[in-house]
């Protein structure tokens, strides 16, 4: 469901007093992600705060999903690995790099991911690590096919608390553009 539009700026008196009270009210903002013409090619977006991933986060995603991978749920398996224990689901990762981002720059302003063209684990997530992530805004273009939206392309990439990269996703989204006021 849409988020209702609402605007951003209170610009005239009028609409920042209360029509009964003549007492002057907050001005109100709502959070959410960019427009279209908010990104900017070669913008780099933190996104914080960071995300402590738990042995309880890994084996419910990973038993939800139906993925009976042994290197995710069986710590004697894990123990004999060459990581030495359990390792936390890579489709866990990916999904909670995307999900960092959503507050900063997708919140209701996107219509639709249309794809990801890359995606790696370099390293892998452990039970305790902290996902840090970042975005670079690698392109955008008006659709073509699409009147009031446009395509923008994301590199996302996730770290944990020591720095190494542990995932890298890029991915295509369709963004509304700016409603016209």
């Amino acid at each position: 469901m849409p988020l209702p539009e609402t605007p951003q700026d209170a610009s005239s008196d009028d609409a920042a007093t209360g029509p009964e009270s003549g007492e002057r009210q907050p001005k109100r903002i709502t959070q959410r992600g960019l427009w279209f013409e908010e990104f900017e090619v070669g913008a780099i977006y933190e996104h914080r705060p960071g995300r402590t991933v738990t042995e309880a986060d890994n084996v419910l995603f990973t038993t939800l999903t139906m993925n009976t991978q042994a290197l995710h749920l069986d710590a004697e398996y894990g123990a004999g690995t060459e990581f030495g224990e359990r390792l936390v689901n890579s489709m866990f990762t990916l999904s909670t790099l995307v999900g960092l981002s959503v507050a900063q720059l997708t919140m209701g302003t996107i219509v639709a991911n249309l794809g990801f063209s890359e995606i790696s684990f370099p390293k892998p997530m452990r039970h305790g690590d902290t996902m840090y992530a970042e975005t670079l805004i690698e392109d955008k273009r008006e659709s073509k096919s699409r009147p009031g939206q446009g395509i923008v392309t994301l590199r996302h990439v996730a770290k944990n608390q020591h720095g190494d990269v542990v995932a890298v996703a890029v991915r295509q989204t369709l963004v509304k553009c700016a409603p016209s006021t």
